[in-house]
């Protein structure tokens, strides 16, 4: 293509691609059109053209591949060939030494992107192109080069759908091409993680934030790190269980950072809670630490210095602000905690935005003693106002205690659930901060209604009523939890004959409720569950007998 040529198609392109830069939807009396410029373009890229004329070529493609219908006839195998040759996939030895290049890299990402996500035909030739191993190889080229964070976050944003669209890229990923450890990296980098030991790094208090670059290639790194490792629940060998702690000593890192927007801030630690579900329970030990000598001989200056009254809030807190817990640096749980609390404040999009690091939390507290202490002192400290039901207030616990009775199933459930552990699954301690109308769900659920505790062993429990629990749980309102004032027996002032006559209507009416089907009585087997009242009368009666036939 001559000068004059190229320079005449690239206004032409830029004219386009200016008019349409925020189109995301299409007329479709133009469809035809954009398909023969979809072509036109393919054409004109395979020729020797000036670098600005290609970056023309490639914004007008991207803003084209928007349009799945467009799509259909120009995503063949030589038109992708065309895109990964521009984005240096097919370069193994290319060093991206070329800054001019850059930029026609980065746009050939960006219309792969579009292109793989709204084309199935691409998504095959993705396969038979091995397109993941050549994203990894370019990774490798560009992990330790942070002037290149564009590239690397549009590699790692195509990585993450290949592997969300192809389970089977997945397994590529972890095990051929060694996906883990090449990601982990790539965080590190972006983090600028330097290590004191093993699973520990520096966290600088006073450091500036990361800047946007590094924070969406990181965002992107740890979506891609989700989809490879979603069903690594279970770890397998020696290696993985080092890769695994490894990755969630970077997610503790990451949760001690911000980005530059308190949003971007938010959506890193949202990404960091979803992989860290996908780290086995095993491995989570290293987000709690013991502390160092020198935070240790803090830890003492401090508790020297604050005032008698401050007792129980002086041994969990740094000058530094490091939250601590018998000798563990609790920071990351403690980011962990206000993160959930501030999920349950937005009061939307529970499923997607709480559940995850409720879950998390549980799993942790459920494997973790240290862990679960700390959660426990802060969730659900000792009772000392009973005046108020557990769900009315602005503390954590009543907030968690509201959303037992959520109308979502899933949140209702892990929200309990959380609860439930924190108490080290007795019910009589649940009762006690909840009230067994909120609780009730949980227990008929785990057939717990008659009480007991759950399955899981923890250690004997510590006596943590204060005096003011102790002189109210007389008085204590079992169901709704709170104390109430003694109120009037209406049946004081009735005799015999008016005791027995509303007796008996009361009888007559659930009578009619329950051959009319509009109620239907319901009974405790003896393993907990509920059951319908003739069932349950039936088995204790076969207990009874077979206990008689015993003795």
């Amino acid at each position: 293509v001559r000068a004059g040529e190229a320079g005449a198609i690239e206004r032409v392109l830029r004219d386009y691609s200016d008019k349409h830069r925020a189109t995301f939807k299409f007329e479709s009396t133009d469809e035809d059109k954009r398909k023969k410029l979809c072509e036109g373009i393919f054409k004109v890229l395979i020729k020797d053209i000036p670098t600005t004329c290609q970056v023309s070529c490639l914004e007008v493609l991207r803003i084209l591949s928007r349009d799945k219908k467009v799509l259909v006839p120009v995503t063949t195998k030589e038109n992708m060939q065309i895109l990964l040759r521009l984005a240096k996939l097919n370069e193994l030895d290319d060093s991206l030494e070329k800054v001019s290049e850059f930029p026609v890299i980065v746009e050939s990402l960006k219309c792969l992107c579009n292109i793989v996500f709204n084309s199935q035909m691409a998504q095959q030739l993705s396969l038979e192109l091995n397109l993941a191993a050549k994203l990894c190889n370019l990774l490798r080229k560009c992990k330790d080069r942070k002037f290149i964070n564009d590239i690397k976050c549009f590699d790692l944003r195509l990585l993450f759908l290949l592997s969300l669209l192809h389970t089977d890229i997945r397994s590529q990923l972890r095990y051929e091409l060694q996906g883990l450890p090449l990601l982990t990296q790539i965080l590190e980098s972006a983090f600028s993680i330097k290590w004191t030991d093993e699973y520990e790094s520096a966290i600088d208090h006073n450091g500036p934030p990361l800047s946007p670059q590094e924070t969406d290639c990181a965002i992107e790194a740890l979506k891609a790190l989700f989809n490879v490792t979603v069903d690594s629940w279970k770890v397998h060998k020696e290696s993985d269980s080092h890769q695994f702690r490894v990755i969630a000593a970077v997610l503790r890192h990451c949760l001690l950072i911000v980005g530059p927007t308190e949003d971007k801030t938010e959506e890193l630690h949202s990404n960091a809670v979803n992989l860290l579900s996908n780290v086995p329970v095993s491995c989570l030990d290293v987000l709690i630490c013991p502390l160092t000598h020198e935070e240790t001989a803090q830890e003492a200056t401090t508790v020297d210095e604050l005032p008698s009254n401050k007792t129980a809030e002086k041994e969990t807190v740094l000058k530094n602000n490091t939250m601590v817990y018998n000798g563990m640096n609790m920071e990351a749980i403690h980011v962990l905690l206000n993160f959930m609390e501030k999920r349950i404040d937005k009061g939307s999009s529970y499923r997607e935005g709480l559940t995850p690091v409720l879950s998390l939390l549980t799993e942790c507290s459920r494997a973790h003693r240290n862990i679960r202490k700390f959660l426990k002192d802060r969730v659900l400290p000792p009772l000392r106002d009973v005046t108020n039901r557990p769900e009315v207030g602005s503390t954590v616990r009543n907030k968690l205690v509201r959303l037992m009775t959520h109308v979502d199933l899933g949140v209702k459930q892990i929200a309990a659930e959380f609860l439930f552990v924190l108490c080290k699954e007795r019910v009589d301690s649940l009762l006690k901060y909840t009230g067994y109308g909120n609780a009730a769900g949980l227990l008929a659920a785990r057939g717990l209604l008659a009480g007991g505790r759950g399955d899981n062993w923890y250690s004997e429990d510590e006596g943590t009523d204060t005096e003011e629990y102790k002189n109210a749980k007389p008085n204590i309102n079992l169901i709704t939890g709170h104390l109430e004032e003694p109120m009037p027996n209406p049946i004081d002032e009735m005799t015999e004959e008016q005791k027995e006559y509303e007796a008996m209507k009361l009888v007559n009416m659930l009578d009619k409720l329950s051959r009319e089907e509009l109620l239907k009585p319901m009974g405790l087997k003896p393993d907990g569950t509920i059951t319908p009242l003739e069932e349950a009368l039936n088995q204790y009666s076969v207990i009874e007998e077979t206990s008689s036939d015993t003795d």
